[in-house]
C-alpha cells in the first residue's frame, strides 16, 4: 500500500507543484488585460490629473496583486513581447588615451593604441591586457616604458604592474559609471522592467521592454554624461512662490466647477500617505588638515531669533475649525492643489529639530534649510503641472527644480512606492566634473563610517576653493544628467582640491556617488555595436508560430507513441504532458524568460523526452521476445536502459551549459530551457512513466499490458 501511495504521489506532486508555479502567469495575464485596459482610458482622458487619477485607481486596486503576480510569472523575452535589444560598448581605448599625459603620447603610443583596437574587435580579452601585450611587442623594442606615459602622481612609487592595476581599475569604473547613467536615463524615459546588466569586461547589454523607437533610444543612450556642481535654493523664497502657486491655481479651480469638483474627488494623496522626514544632510569638508582654522560661517544678525520662529504658525482665525477630518482635508487640498503633492520640512540649523511646514502661514523662516519630498505617483503630476508656463514664471529667478536620483527599489517599495527628495537649484553650475580628477569611497577611521573622497585638477581646486569658500554653511548639489545624487552642507573652504563627502548610510550609497562622481573623470564614451528591434505584432506572431510548432510536434510524437507502443505509449505521452509542466514550473521557479530560442529547446526536449521512453519500451519488448514474464521484463528493460539514457542526457546537458557560460542574450535562453527539459526529461522518463506503468499493473486482475509487440504478455 506505502508503495502504491509512494507512487501516485509521483505522479501527483508534480502536477499539483505545476499548478501552483504557473498560477502567478495565469492571474498576470488577466491583471495585464486590466491594467492595459486602464492604461487606454487614461490616454483616452480629457486632462493629465484624469489620466492619472485613472491609473492611480489600478494601483490602488491591483497594485499589490499585479506587482506579485508579475515578479512571480513567467517572464516573456523581446522576441516574443516586443522591445529592443542593445549592446554597447564602453571605448576602452579612448579612456588609455585621455588618461595618459598629453605631452608624452607620440607615434608609438598610437601605433600600440591602433593595435589594441584592430585586436580588441575580435577579442573578448580585456582591453587593458591586449594593451599591456602590444605595448611589449611595439614599444618595449623602441626603449619605452609605462611609467613614461601615465603619471601616478608619486614618480618615486610607480612601476608598470602598477599603472596596469591603476588602468584596470579606470576600465572597470568607465562600465560602472556608464551602467549607472544608462539605467537612469532609461527610467527618465519611462521603460517599464529593462534589463540592464554588464557583459563581459567592457560592454552592456540592455533589454528594453515595448521600445520601437530607434532613433530617439540611440540619442538618449550616446549623448554625453553632464555632471555638475549646483548652489541649492531650497530657501524662504522658494517656499513663498509654492504658496503663490497654490493661489493661483486655487483660484481657477475655484472659477471651475469641474476642477472642483476632481480636486474634492482626488484628495491630497502626500497626506494620506506617511513621508518621513529627510535623513540629515551629508557634509562636504576638506581633507587637508591645514584649511582646518580656516572655516568661516556665514551667521545671519537674527540667528538667535530665527530659531524661534514657529513654522508651524498660522493665522489666528482657524478655517478648519469644526470640520470632519476628510471636510478638513478636502479644504486644504482645494486650497492648496499645488504644495498637498509634497511634504515641505524647515530646520534652523543642523543642531535643530525638522519641523513640517504648513503652507496656511503668511510668512516663512527667512534663515535655515527647506527639505521637499514627494512620493513618486505624485511625481509625474508634480511635473506636468511645472511645464506650464505660468507656474514656472512664479519660480524665483535662476532657479530650478530637480529631483533625486532614483535607486533601486527595496521589495517594500515595489509595492508602496518610492520616496524622492527634491531641490531648488541655481540654474547654472557652479563647476562641472571635467575637473575631477578621482573619486574613490573608504571608512572614515575617526567615524567608522562611508566616505567619498574627491580630487580635482589645479584649474578645479582654484574655483572650487572659491565655491565653498563663498558658500560656506549651504549646501551644493551633485547633479548628474538633471538627477541629483548627493547635495552635502560645506562645513568649511576647501583649498588644495581635495574633498570629503560624509554622510554615507552604506558602501552602496558611497560606490554609488564614487560611480557618479567619476562620471566627470572618465574620458570613456560608450558606443552601440549592436541594436534590434521586435514588434510587438512581430512578438504576437512569434508567439503563436512557437505555441503551434510545440503543439504540432506535440500532437506528431503523441500520435507516433500511441500507434506504434499501443498502451504503452499513452503512458510515454501522459509522462511528456507532465515534463512539459515541469519545464515551465522550474521556469517559473527560477525567474527565467521564455524566449523563442527557449521554445526550440522545449521542442527539443519533446524528442529527446520521448527517445528515453524508445529505449526503455524497445528493452522490454525484446526481453519479452525472449520468453520472460511483463513484470521481469518491465525491470529489465528500464535497468538495460539507464546506460544509453544517461549517456545521450549527460553529454547533450553538457553542451547546454557551455551554450549558457559561453553564450549570450538568447543563446542562453535556449541553453537553460534545455538543459531544464534535460532534468525533467530524466524525471519524467524514468520515474513517472514506471509509475504510470507499475500503478495498471498493482491491481492483480490487470497483468496484461501492451508494448505494441505482436504477442502482449
Amino acid at each position: 500500500m506505502k508503495s502504491k501511495i509512494g507512487k501516485i504521489a509521483l505522479v501527483v506532486v508534480p502536477l499539483v507543484a505545476a499548478l501552483f508555479a504557473l498560477y502567478p502567469s495565469y492571474n498576470f495575464s488577466g491583471l495585464e488585460e486590466k491594467r492595459n485596459d486602464a492604461l487606454m482610458r487614461a490616454s483616452q482622458a480629457e486632462t493629465p490629473a484624469d489620466s492619472l487619477a485613472i491609473m492611480n485607481e489600478f494601483k490602488k486596486q491591483y497594485g499589490q496583486e499585479y506587482q506579485s503576480a508579475k515578479e512571480n510569472s513567467l517572464q516573456l523575452g523581446l522576441d516574443l513581447k516586443g522591445g529592443m535589444y542593445v549592446t554597447m560598448e564602453v571605448d576602452v581605448v579612448k579612456l588609455l588615451r585621455e588618461t595618459a599625459q598629453k605631452e608624452a603620447i607620440d607615434d608609438t603610443f598610437d601605433r600600440v593604441l591602433v593595435a589594441t583596437e584592430e585586436e580588441s574587435q575580435t577579442s573578448d580579452e580585456s582591453v587593458v591586457d591586449i594593451f599591456a601585450r602590444k605595448f611589449n611587442e611595439i614599444a618595449k623594442p623602441e626603449g619605452k616604458s609605462l611609467i613614461s606615459y601615465f603619471d601616478l602622481g608619486d614618480i618615486s612609487n610607480a612601476t608598470e604592474e602598477g599603472i596596469l592595476e591603476e588602468l584596470t581599475n579606470n576600465a572597470d569604473g568607465a562600465i560602472n559609471q556608464a551602467q549607472e547613467v544608462i539605467r537612469q536615463r532609461i527610467d527618465k524615459y519611462g521603460v517599464s522592467e529593462p534589463n540592464i546588466q554588464k557583459q563581459g569586461s567592457r560592454r552592456i547589454l540592455l533589454e528594453l521592454p515595448g521600445v520601437t523607437d530607434e532613433s530617439q533610444i540611440r540619442n538618449l543612450l550616446e549623448t554625453t554624461a553632464r555632471l555638475e556642481f549646483k548652489l541649492v535654493r531650497s530657501n524662504a523664497e522658494l517656499v513663498q512662490s509654492f504658496k503663490k502657486i497654490d493661489q493661483m491655481l486655487a483660484s481657477k479651480l475655484g472659477e471651475s466647477p469641474k476642477a472642483t469638483k476632481e480636486t474634492k474627488t482626488d484628495t491630497a494623496q502626500v497626506t494620506e500617505q506617511v513621508i518621513p522626514a529627510p535623513e540629515p544632510t551629508a557634509e562636504l569638508n576638506s581633507t587637508d588638515e591645514s584649511d582646518e582654522n580656516n572655516e568661516t560661517t556665514e551667521t545671519a544678525e537674527n540667528a538667535d531669533s530665527t530659531k524661534k520662529e514657529d513654522v508651524a504658525k498660522a493665522d489666528t482665525s482657524n478655517p478648519y475649525e469644526g470640520l470632519s477630518e476628510a471636510d478638513a482635508q478636502n479644504l486644504y487640498s482645494s486650497k492648496h492643489p499645488f504644495t498637498r503633492m509634497f511634504a515641505t520640512y524647515w530646520v534652523g540649523d543642523k543642531d535643530s529639530q525638522m519641523q513640517p511646514v504648513s503652507y496656511d502661514i503668511n510668512s516663512f523662516p527667512q534663515q535655515g534649510n527647506y527639505y521637499f519630498r514627494i512620493h513618486e505617483d505624485s511625481l509625474a503630476k508634480l511635473k506636468i503641472m511645472l511645464n506650464d508656463a505660468k507656474i514656472k514664471a512664479l519660480l524665483p529667478f535662476d532657479t530650478e527644480l530637480a529631483f533625486q536620483a532614483k535607486s533601486e527599489a527595496t521589495e517594500s517599495e515595489k509595492i508602496t512606492g518610492q520616496i524622492l527628495d527634491f531641490y531648488g537649484l541655481k540654474s547654472e553650475p557652479e563647476l562641472t566634473g571635467d575637473v575631477i580628477v578621482d573619486a574613490g569611497k573608504n571608512v572614515d577611521p575617526t567615524t567608522n563610517s562611508w566616505v567619498v573622497n574627491m580630487s580635482m585638477n589645479s584649474d578645479g581646486s582654484d574655483k572650487w576653493a572659491s565655491i565653498t569658500g563663498a558658500n560656506v554653511g549651504k549646501r551644493i548639489a551633485i547633479v548628474l544628467d538633471g538627477n541629483v545624487y548627493s547635495a552635502p552642507n560645506v562645513n568649511s573652504k576647501i583649498s588644495g582640491g581635495s574633498s570629503q563627502i560624509s554622510g554615507m548610510a552604506n558602501a552602496k550609497e558611497a560606490s554609488l556617488l564614487e560611480i557618479v562622481l567619476k562620471a566627470g573623470a572618465l574620458k570613456a564614451p560608450v558606443k552601440i555595436i549592436e541594436e534590434k528591434v521586435v514588434g510587438a505584432s512581430l512578438g504576437d506572431d512569434s508567439i503563436a508560430s512557437g505555441i503551434n510548432s510545440t503543439l504540432f510536434a506535440f500532437g506528431l510524437v503523441i500520435l507516433f507513441m500511441i500507434l506504434y507502443y499501443s498502451r504503452a505509449g499513452l503512458v510515454a505521452d501522459i509522462s511528456l504532458l507532465i515534463n512539459i509542466m515541469v519545464i515551465f514550473t522550474i521556469l517559473a521557479s527560477l525567474g527565467g524568460t521564455l524566449s523563442l530560442p527557449g521554445i526550440a529547446g522545449i521542442v527539443l526536449t519533446l524528442g529527446m523526452a520521448v527517445d528515453a521512453n524508445i529505449l526503455i519500451f524497445e528493452r522490454v519488448r525484446e526481453e519479452l521476445n525472449k520468453g520472460r514474464s511483463l513484470r521481469s521484463a518491465i525491470d529489465e528493460g528500464f535497468s538495460k536502459a539507464m546506460s544509453a539514457i544517461f549517456d545521450s542526457n549527460i553529454t547533450t546537458f553538457m553542451t547546454g551549459l557551455i551554450l549558457y557560460y559561453v553564450g549570450t542574450g538568447l543563446i542562453r535562453g535556449f541553453a537553460l530551457t534545455l538543459m531544464i527539459g534535460i532534468l525533467s526529461t530524466l524525471f519524467t522518463a524514468i520515474m513517472v512513466s514506471r509509475s504510470l506503468i507499475e500503478l495498471q499493473l498493482s491491481d492483480g486482475k490487470n497483468s496484461s499490458f501492451s508494448f505494441g509487440q505482436s504477442n502482449n504478455s
